[in-house]
């Protein structure tokens, strides 16, 4: 009766789990803040239950989001980032709060594994 009980539990939480992941929407654009003041735009949308997305820098055209996923309220994913003559995997885990987005990217550099805190705002759409 205890493991019947302790399943039951434990489907309860994982069902509670995924609505809470269900009510969390990561899907717009959204205006990213790194490193002093750098900037780049993070655009998510939903296929069915799939979700795609792509990110841009001012110095970069779009990017394809690579391994996106939402778990608990947060958003991983890895982009190919240029920077001059260097090509690099950026990766980010962003925790979703309404319409605000925070947590780290890094990256590798020169064999050197590199964080930096991110913060990024869903934009408004225009009516």
């Amino acid at each position: 009766m205890k493991a019947i009980s302790s399943i039951a539990l434990l489907l309860l939480l994982s069902s509670l789990t995924r609505a809470a992941d269900n009510k969390i929407d990561p899907v717009g654009t959204w205006k990213c803040e790194y490193m002093q003041n750098r900037t780049s735009t993070l655009t998510i949308k939903k296929d069915a239950d799939q979700l795609t997305g792509t990110m841009t820098w001012p110095d970069q055209k779009e990017t394809n989001l690579k391994d996106l996923k939402l778990k608990d309220g947060t958003l991983t994913f890895t982009a190919d980032r240029q920077y001059q003559d260097n090509k690099m995997t950026v990766e980010y885990t962003l925790t979703i709060e309404g319409d605000k987005l925070s947590g780290k990217s890094a990256a590798d550099f020169g064999g050197q594994k590199h964080e930096w805190e991110i913060k990024a705002e869903r934009q408004k759409k225009d009516k």
